[in-house]
Parts: structure tokens; C-alpha cells; sequence
């Protein structure tokens, strides 16, 4: 049976103050989870972050990773040193970093074979820009960004992966999707990776929506088949809105 997974992705938020006022409010809440929930601060709060969850049932990832395990790579963190703070999950080819700092599919494929290399888990995001989903590409780019950063990878290492569908367009645009697209896209992306790979691995591996979910929309996007939860921005940064998206399954 597929994990639910409900991640907050803080983004360039929060101080050390707030971050610690936050985790201590999440701890606080006590309903039933049917989700794994995960949360990723700033690399300078990971560290007390996973010392104020210890004892837990929250993750602690990070937002990104460099591909090289060190060297001079001024302002870089590399696996091992995440790893060295208790952080064993890593965020990787978020359309912000593909958008502002370039980071292109040939480079995230480093970046995935280095984390798997150091038994990391690899939230994997992915997803058309607004010109692509109006021109009827959307398909063609998601298959592409699957292809050429993780179809080198082989059955066994899938079990590190996780995939974050991010419909760019969907997001701060004023543009919205609807449950429904997002459940074609989610049966979709399973469709590739049953193709490439086996339907057994297809219907293993979790598919998080990563478009504006919020407590308003997240249990009917939620109750489609494919859709094994979300990757959160901006309803992660208040404890109540987290967990009550955590809680719409």
C-alpha cells in the first residue's frame, strides 16, 4: 500500500525563533494522522529543527542538496553534512530552483544519484509552466523531466523516491487546477512509470500534488486515486492550516 505523505516546504522562511515557536505549535496537535508529515526549514534551522522533533512523528527534510559530496563550492550543503544534523530526506528540482537558479534536468539527476548514493530519500518535483499546459504540452514535459532525471535509475532505487507533481501554472498565477486535472496528471505519471518500469513499482510509489493545496481544497483533491498527498508551501507556515490539510485524509 502506498504511503500518504502531507510535506511542508517552508521555503526561505522562518527564523530560528519562529521556526522553533512553529514546530513547538505542530507538536501540539494531537488528532489522527493517516499521512506521514514532513517538514523542510532553511539549512541554518535543519539542526534544531530535528532536535525540537526528536521523539516525534514529524521528518525533518531539507530543500536541497549540492551533487558533489564537497570541494569548493562556496554556500553548498552536501549530503553528508545533512545527513550529520539527522536529515535523511531531501528535496530536489523544485520549480523555484529550476526557475531562479537554473537547475536543469541533468543536474538533478546528479543530484538524485548522489542522495541515493547516501541512502537519502528524494522528494523528486516536476511540472509544466503555464505556456505548456496551454499549449497541450504538459504531458510530453512531465514524461520528459521523468525521463531524463530518473529513468536511469533501476527498480530497487525507486524505493527512495518519491514524486511531487508541481502544475507551475497553478501556482501564484491566478490560474487554478482543478481535483480533476490533478488526478489525470497523478494517473498519468503512474501510466510512465508502469511503461518504463513494472505496473507493480507504478502503483507502489507516492505521487504528492504540489499546487496551492490548501484546507479549503485538500480533501476532495485528496480523495482521488492517485493523488498520495501534497507538497505544501505557504499553508505549512500555520500550524492549524498544516495539519488540517494533514488531516483531510
Amino acid at each position: 500500500m502506498r504511503k500518504n505523505i502531507v510535506a511542508g516546504n517552508w521555503k526561505m522562511n522562518n527564523d530560528l525563533s519562529q521556526t522553533e515557536s512553529l514546530l513547538n505549535d505542530l507538536k501540539k496537535e494531537t488528532n489522527r494522522r493517516n499521512a506521514e508529515v514532513i517538514v523542510a526549514p532553511t539549512f541554518v534551522n535543519l539542526y534544531p529543527a530535528f532536535q525540537n522533533l526528536k521523539g516525534t512523528a514529524i521528518t525533518v527534510a531539507a530543500q536541497n542538496m549540492h551533487q558533489n559530496d564537497n570541494g569548493a563550492y562556496t554556500g553548498e550543503i552536501s549530503a553528508s553534512m545533512l545527513k550529520s544534523v539527522g536529515v535523511t530526506t531531501v528535496i530536489l528540482g523544485h520549480s523555484e530552483r529550476r526557475a531562479y537558479f537554473k537547475e536543469d534536468d541533468e543536474l538533478l539527476a546528479q543530484k538524485v544519484n548522489t542522495a541515493l548514493e547516501n541512502d537519502m530519500r528524494v522528494i523528486f518535483c516536476f511540472g509544466e509552466e503555464l505556456a505548456e499546459r496551454k499549449n497541450g504540452t504538459q504531458e510530453s514535459v512531465v514524461e520528459s523531466q521523468l525521463k531524463n532525471a530518473l529513468f536511469h535509475l533501476n527498480e530497487h532505487q525507486w524505493k527512495n523516491i518519491v514524486l511531487a507533481y508541481e502544475p507551475v501554472w497553478a501556482i501564484g498565477t491566478g490560474e487554478t487546477a482543478s481535483p480533476e486535472q490533478a488526478q489525470d496528471m497523478h494517473a498519468f505519471i503512474r501510466k510512465v512509470v508502469s511503461d518504463q518500469y513494472s505496473k507493480t513499482l507504478a502503483e507502489a510509489v507516492t505521487i504528492l500534488y504540489g499546487g496551492s493545496v490548501k484546507p479549503a481544497n485538500a480533501k476532495e483533491i485528496f480523495s482521488k486515486p492517485d493523488v498520495d498527498g501534497g507538497l505544501i508551501g505557504g499553508a505549512s507556515l500555520k500550524a492549524q492550516d498544516f495539519f488540517e490539510i494533514v488531516n483531510a485524509f
